[in-house]
């Protein structure tokens, strides 16, 4: 069939973009060659020779294209080849072929650029395991690790799977999950994080869950799904293309009509770049979250990194969020009738169950207390609320004041009297019955007030703090930080209440905003997916929240915030001026070539000047800009 050859050397050339720079080079060469030696005849079948593969590779992806219900800006280029085989002028098609095969590589490689700082971290990824097994090692696929099992990560390996230390201490480069350039070191019984690379000496690892559900894992997939993602900015693009093509067009149509030459047409037709929207939109935003990424803050999509450069609201949690997190236990309120160290063993037995900060604050004062901790049964969590379950056949219920107290008799008002004003309290009830309070102490983080302060630089003119913490505690921090609003004891719904209420503010502000929600555990996970933009502290944060989140923080620094958002507006700007000035100097050479000015080979040149031009500009992006560290 005489039309099924172009297809499928269409499909053969699509797949090998180097083979398409070829068809298009050596052609044009030959063909110069030819004319210097005087054989206009065979230039001319040698410059067809070259625009010919490359156009039908182009309208191949174009049709592919529209069946996928996407429309671009290589039609121009397509309407250019064909225009000039038409006129006969193959000479300026294979120039155009040649900008067009070469605008490809520049493309991939802009991109690859672009992406460096985040595809490494899927290339660092270990493929195998060393499996201690009794006195025997076995190199096994990380595949089949499972909870349990003893791997033995040596000088230079990448952890495969979370576990823990055995043998240690552990020195770990952790710069591909965190950003932080400096090792660390972890000691025998604590978590090490699959994806570090051991740069001490060799050690154990008990692995606590399967590779494919471990950290790295986790966070490679994320960047996958950023990689594929399209920003809306990128979309708009697409929709820009019809009307700079109807532009275009009309152009040339012009140009022939009223000059009555129509090579003047072709000559607008070549120069008629659309590299300025369809090439510089994306490599500027994949730029911005490689670099988002390599200062420790993955942003999950283009979408998500334009969404964190017009933040202008913020809702923050308390806990492992504005605190360290790390909270320590100050005092025991016991009931009468109950003993201090039998009300925080058995809340500290149910707590084993549960992944919250506070939780695990407990269950460390209780061991440190020497206490022996029973296995917990039948335990259900209402998450950053509190648990219910059996411990030692007792019923157990821990929590929020006000979860404990509708499921317990008893009053506990008088032990809540004169607390601390910046301490976290958890209530317990044993039985049925009121036990008592457990109080705990959580510092601010050092960074809490620098990141308050770089955050509203940065355009954010409201942040509220919401908290399932007392509603002493809250205000005491709020009022510390100097922020705009604060609000405590709330439930998850509250969270969400107040992400929907500063939308609100900021719309009425400003007739529009976007609202930010930074938070670190189960409890905010609804919080987060309601706000434009959630922010998971991925460092030490709970694998629901981090699902949920559109930016997860993988440092254990909140000045990495300001930065990403720093980083999210100079990608946008970058992005946009590409865009307007790629464009405007399109235009500009279009009306030259309308008028007579340009010959079509020189046209082709100057589309690939521009190219470039708007290429190199987007990718300055990676170069670090003011606020960006």
């Amino acid at each position: 069939m005489p039309g099924a050859a172009p297809t499928v050397m269409g499909v053969g050339l699509a797949r090998n973009r180097y083979l398409l720079l070829t068809a298009a080079v050596l052609p044009l060469v030959v063909g110069l060659g030819l004319l210097v030696a005087g054989q206009d005849r065979a230039a001319f079948f040698a410059f067809v020779a070259g625009t010919l593969p490359v156009l039908a590779v182009l309208v191949f992806d174009i049709a592919r294209a529209l069946g996928e219900g996407r429309f671009g800006l290589d039609l121009l280029a397509a309407l250019s080849m064909a225009t000039a085989l038409a006129f006969g002028e193959p000479l300026a098609g294979n120039v155009v072929a040649l900008m067009y095969a070469g605008g490809q590589q520049l493309e991939r490689f802009a991109e690859g650029r672009a992406r460096r700082e985040m595809t490494a971290l899927a290339a660092r990824a270990p493929r195998s395991a060393l499996l201690r097994e009794g006195d025997t090692l076995r190199e096994v696929p990380i595949g089949v690790l499972k909870g349990g099992d003893l791997i033995v990560v040596r000088q230079g390996d990448t952890i495969p799977a979370d576990g823990r230390i055995c043998g240690g201490p552990a020195v770990l480069d952790q710069s591909s999950l965190t950003g932080e350039a400096h090792p660390v070191r972890l000691e025998e019984g604590e978590e090490g994080p699959s994806g570090a690379v051991n740069v001490g000496g060799a050690f154990d690892v008990r692995v606590l869950r399967p590779a494919d559900e471990s950290t790295y894992a986790a966070i490679v997939r994320l960047v996958e799904a950023a990689a594929a993602s399209r920003a809306p900015m990128a979309r708009l693009a697409d929709r820009y293309a019809l009307g700079f093509l109807m532009v275009s067009l009309g152009l040339a149509l012009a140009a022939a009509f009223l000059s009555g030459d129509p090579r003047r047409a072709l000559a607008v037709l070549v120069v008629a770049t659309p590299c300025p929207l369809i090439l510089a939109v994306p490599v500027a935003l994949m730029a911005g979250l490689s670099r988002a990424a390599k200062r420790g803050v993955l942003v999950k999509s283009g979408g998500a990194l334009e969404k964190l450069a017009a933040v202008r609201a913020l809702v923050i949690d308390k806990t492992g969020t504005l605190t360290h997190g790390r909270a320590q236990l100050q005092e025991i309120r016991a009931a009468p009738d109950f003993a201090p160290d039998e009300v925080l063993r058995l809340a500290a037995a149910l707590d084993q169950a549960s992944s919250h900060v506070v939780a695990a604050a407990l269950v460390a004062a209780a061991k440190a207390r020497g206490l022996a901790l029973a296995v917990p049964e039948c335990v259900e969590e209402e998450g950053g609320v509190g648990v219910t379950g059996r411990v030692e056949g007792r019923e157990v219920a821990v929590g929020g004041y006000a979860f404990v107290a509708a499921r317990a008799t008893g009053d506990g008002d008088a032990l809540r009297a004169s607390l601390p004003a910046a301490s976290a309290v958890v209530a317990v009830a044993i039985d049925g019955c009121f036990a008592g309070l457990l109080i705990l102490a959580d510092q601010v983080r050092d960074d809490a007030g620098e990141m308050v302060r770089a955050l509203r630089a940065g355009g954010v003119d409201h942040i509220a703090l919401a908290s399932g913490d007392r509603v002493e505690a809250v205000e005491a921090l709020g009022r510390s930080l100097d922020l705009d609003s604060w609000a405590g004891d709330l439930q998850p719904g509250g969270k969400v209440s107040h992400v929907t209420d500063a939308r609100a503010r900021a719309h009425a502000r400003l007739a529009s905003g976007t609202v930010m929600m930074v938070g670190d555990g189960v409890n905010d996970a609804p919080a987060l997916a309601a706000a434009d933009v959630g922010v998971a502290l991925g460092a030490r944060g709970a694998a629901a929240s981090a699902e949920v989140a559109d930016v997860v923080l993988l440092v254990d620094r909140l000045d990495r915030l300001a930065e990403a958002m720093a980083i999210a507006r100079r990608a946008l700007a970058i992005a946009r001026q590409s865009v307007f000035v790629g464009i405007a100097l399109s235009l500009v050479g279009m009306l030259a070539a309308a008028f007579g000015l340009l010959e079509p080979v020189a046209g082709a040149l100057l589309q690939e000047a521009i190219d470039v031009a708007v290429i190199l500009n987007a990718l300055r992006v990676l170069i670090p800009g003011p606020g960006e560290g």
